[in-house]
């Protein structure tokens, strides 16, 4: 259903996407207005990915996108119509379908050993912008991590923590 520009638009109007989330194909019927992160956590039940500020700042909100990592609370749903999402639910997906000691992502094994989480309410973005982060390629230094990594922000002080499980990473996929 495509919408005229200018034209108002109903309460109930539903529009429809497809995405495939944790690699799941959807069917979704969508408001316009709704945004990536509500359509998770509201309609889903995909709650991973925090609420945090609601404007882009901090980070707890991000999911990847077509491996892309993105503030889920600016992105409105419709948008992303045809888009593969992952959320933290879905990142042992990624890892050679639980390829892990206990199934889990690299990264996520690396945090646990790293103790990089503290009330873990940062936890999910830091993941998936860990790896997003990763896919860029960008970042080879700590000081390139961490400058990568300062749109997530921890309000416990975990950083050290983050950038050394993200180092150990990084490392062993060097090493492969």
């Amino acid at each position: 259903m495509l919408i005229e520009s200018g034209s108002p638009v109903a309460a109930d109007t539903r529009i429809g996407i497809s995405l495939t989330i944790n690699g799941e194909a959807r069917q979704l019927q969508v408001a316009p207005w709704t945004t990536l992160l509500d359509l998770l956590r509201e309609e889903l039940d995909l709650t991973g990915s925090k609420k945090g500020c609601d404007h882009g700042q901090c980070g707890a909100c991000t999911v990847l996108v077509d491996g892309v990592r993105i503030n889920s609370c600016l992105a409105l749903a419709v948008m992303k119509d045809g888009a593969a999402i992952t959320t933290v639910e879905g990142l042992a997906g990624l890892a050679n379908r639980g390829a892990g000691s206990d199934g889990l992502h690299p990264i996520q094994e690396a945090f646990i050993e790293h103790d990089a989480f503290q009330c873990g309410y940062c936890t999910p973005g830091q993941l998936c912008s860990s790896i997003g982060m990763m896919n860029e390629g960008h970042a080879h230094t700590r000081d390139e991590i961490r400058e990568a990594m300062s749109g997530n922000i921890c309000r416990c002080g975990a950083y050290t923590n983050i950038v050394d499980a993200i180092e150990d990473v990084m490392q062993g996929e060097a090493a492969r």
